[in-house]
């Protein structure tokens, strides 16, 4: 038996993959439920566009800050504490963002609300990795990128529901609730998969230790700009669909969650056919493939934009781009923690943090570039096409594929 996990029944693994994959989704979906509400913010709170997506570039930042310091934390002192802590905190600030009077208190609430719902999915990727290893590994993993691949997506056809009976403080007494219910199931389910012994190891006791011996990985430190650029375009998606799809083409909010619910069934198609062929033919060779895809779909919008073939000449190739968001990310995830099982909690916060960091930074400036203009299907997927510009070159220049040894059985 080379993993803990190799034992364990196969009732025990759905159990795991259940709690876990809802911890990992309790992120995107603190991110995204209330992104229908976006327009609703912008008129009772009297301010603009830019500033509504501010909101979302707090979170976001929150987010990947929560995962820098959640990630080492359980490294050294196990799972759980951290995972129960951080997940208490975002309950409180869900509550406190209910109850925000100005679009400036509700910024803080939701920069606190990122910081709490980050142990989630650190954690949760950090226990697989404790429990399972090689092409097992993928297959665990290819769930959890399933999970936080879909639920972006998922949450603002959710939200379009919740606005139909609540105004939008409701989707964050919602969240809080959600919050709780994953404090309690991490307290009673989930035990502590890092052994004592491993915490005490001499080569992985300090904060540092762990980030060097991560951040010295060439393949890692490629697909960390992998992950960040495929988290960038698709936020850049996420943070202008509202406004383009809800303003400039007059879909109601019923109607937008309709439309993401088509882009959810391009990531779920992407991550579940991902996950087989990174197990025969290796996570890096998919890659190659998906980042392709990823350039081709983004330019594709831009030609069928300027062309003036109105909405669905956006949404076919903004399919093809989701799909292809959903083969890369399961890959990213196993060529970063496959590598660094004695820190995979800090592999997963700082891969965790790159992609929301970066993508914070790097999503608002589709509002920013359409600032006279308005979003445009031309300006959303011109950032889109640089990030996937990036991504390409990283993975030929620095993660290299051809120098990546294929996984383990």
């Amino acid at each position: 038996m080379l993993h803990p996990g190799d034992a364990l029944s196969g009732g025990r693994r759905f159990v795991y993959i259940l709690v876990l994959g809802a911890l990992t989704a309790l992120g995107p979906f603190t991110i995204d439920l209330y992104l229908p509400a976006f327009p609703v913010l912008e008129e009772d709170f009297h301010t603009t566009a830019a500033a509504v997506q501010l909101t979302l570039t707090g979170t976001m930042i929150g987010f990947a800050i929560g995962q820098l310091l959640v990630g080492p934390l359980s490294d050294k002192i196990g799972r759980r504490i951290p995972l129960i802590s951080v997940t208490a905190l975002h309950v409180l600030a869900s509550i406190a963002a209910s109850l925000a009077p100005s679009l400036l208190l509700l910024g803080g609430a939701r920069v606190l609300m990122g910081i709490g719902a980050a142990a989630g999915g650190v954690v949760a990727m950090a226990i697989v990795r404790d429990l399972f290893g090689g092409r097992r590994l993928v297959v665990m993993l290819s769930r959890l990128a399933l999970v936080s691949g879909v639920a972006p997506v998922v949450a603002p056809i959710i939200g379009s529901a919740l606005l139909t009976v609540m105004p939008w403080q409701g989707i964050f007494v919602v969240l809080a609730g959600y919050g709780a219910v994953m404090f309690f199931a991490a307290l009673l389910l989930i035990p502590e998969t890092m052994p004592k012994a491993r915490r005490l190891d001499r080569g992985a006791t300090t904060v540092w230790q762990r980030y060097r011996s991560v951040l010295s990985d060439r393949v890692f430190l490629g697909v960390l700009v992998i992950g960040g650029m495929t988290f960038s375009g698709l936020f850049s998606y996420l943070s202008a669909s509202p406004f383009l799809f809800q303003q400039t083409h007059g879909l109601d909010a019923q109607q937008y969650g309709l439309l993401f619910a088509a882009n959810s069934i391009g990531v779920v198609v992407g991550v579940q056919v991902s996950s087989r062929l990174a197990a025969r033919f290796g996570p890096q060779w998919v890659l190659a493939v998906s980042t392709v895809v990823l350039l081709l779909a983004g330019t594709a919008i831009i030609v069928t934009d300027q062309l003036g073939l109105g909405l669905w000449g956006t949404v076919v190739p903004l399919w093809f781009f989701m799909t292809a968001c959903g083969f890369s990310m399961p890959c990213v995830q196993v060529l970063a923690l496959d590598r660094h099982g004695k820190a995979a909690g800090t592999a997963a916060s700082i891969l965790g943090a790159c992609n929301f960091g970066v993508a914070a930074i790097i999503s608002p400036v589709v509002g920013w570039i359409s600032h006279d203009a308005g979003i445009t299907a031309t300006t959303m997927a011109s950032v889109m096409v640089g990030c996937a510009v990036v991504g390409i070159l990283s993975l030929w220049i620095v993660v290299r594929p051809r120098s990546v040894a294929m996984l383990t059985p």
